[in-house]
């Protein structure tokens, strides 16, 4: 990537036709820039991402937009409406999952949920259906202190969502789980995504915001060094493709020799050759000895973090420049 000026998302798009609109939002804490001159857009019923490295800016960005803190200058309009001074008619309209959710542990998932959604004045039906959207009828008499991890992360969004907000705050929501309750809450985030949702969702997961995510805003020392959809920053990276063998193939020096392969190295028990030209090399390969044993890696959402990351540990005042390669519409449940 180059460096250059960051482009905010979707200049098409009106405040008011957008679930939330970042303009130049900057906020700082004593001498350390916390964000600086952020703008975005997210649209109604998008699932966004906001990635980056811890003291990027995610939570500070996050709690403007949710009305817990005060930009020091810019504009942020959140369903149409200014979250700031603290907007107390928005907050039905809102679902905040944190990543420590509090419970009332001695009581069931049931009660536990029945009491967020009389704070909400929510009907009583709606706490069975948003037990039955997380899964968690079964769990629905169990005391939250006997839930496992992965079901309490489950009602924690329950939580955020028993009063139907038009737009949800998720912070970390697999955060600690084992990687079998991680990708069982997929199926949980991918069935608000399908129900036409607005999502606003921090990970440090980058292949969980890859699975999930519309578009990704990467942050990065406060400001936003890309955005666009997951695949749109992997194909603007240009990364080489990975192609992995058996190390006792050929030696690093033979496999530089191939034409299209840019490097080779030993990593991980293979040697990794890193090409452009994925298909010629293959065919070299082939003719050499066959592709037994033969794999491919091509570039993902984690090359692009890490290149991003990584140039702002090298140069703090690098920025990238990422073109949105799609315009972004409105999804329908």
């Amino acid at each position: 990537m180059t460096e250059t000026e960051t482009v905010p998302a979707d200049p098409g798009n009106h405040a008011a036709d957008a679930a939330i609109h970042v303009e130049g939002v900057s906020k700082r804490y004593g001498t350390r820039q916390a964000l600086d001159g952020v703008s975005l857009r997210v649209a109604r019923g998008e699932f966004f991402g906001l990635l980056g490295p811890n003291g990027a800016g995610k939570t500070t960005l996050v709690e403007i937009m949710e009305g817990l803190r005060q930009a020091d200058s810019g504009t942020v309009a959140v369903l149409g409406a200014s979250p700031w001074p603290r907007n107390v008619a928005l907050l039905p309209r809102l679902g905040v999952q944190t990543q420590s959710s509090a419970f009332f542990v001695r009581l069931t998932a049931h009660e536990h949920l029945a009491t967020v959604a009389a704070l909400y004045r929510a009907d009583r039906a709606a706490v069975e259906r948003t037990l039955e959207a997380v899964a968690l009828t079964e769990q629905r008499d169990t005391r939250v202190e006997d839930l496992s991890g992965g079901q309490r992360q489950r009602l924690a969004i329950a939580s955020a969502l028993v009063h139907d907000p038009e737009l949800i705050f998720l912070d970390e929501p697999t955060a600690a789980l084992d990687p079998q309750a991680r990708r069982d809450l997929w199926q949980v985030l991918r069935g608000l995504k399908e129900a036409g949702r607005t999502i606003v969702y921090t990970t440090h997961h980058l292949d969980e915001a890859e699975a999930l995510c519309d578009r990704v805003a990467i942050l990065v020392e406060g400001r936003i060094a890309a955005l666009d959809s997951p695949r749109g920053l992997v194909g603007a990276v240009g990364s080489a493709t990975s192609v992995l063998l058996p190390p006792e193939r050929m030696t690093a020096a033979e496999a530089e020799a191939i034409e299209g392969v840019d490097r080779a190295v030993l990593s991980g028990g293979s040697l990794v050759l890193e090409t452009r030209t994925s298909g010629k090399v293959m065919s070299a390969l082939d003719a050499l000895g066959g592709l037994d044993g033969v794999q491919t890696r091509s570039a993902t959402l984690e090359d692009v973090y890490l290149r991003l990351t990584s140039a702002a540990e090298s140069d703090g005042t690098q920025q990238t420049r990422t073109t949105p390669h799609t315009q972004n519409t409105e999804h329908q449940a």
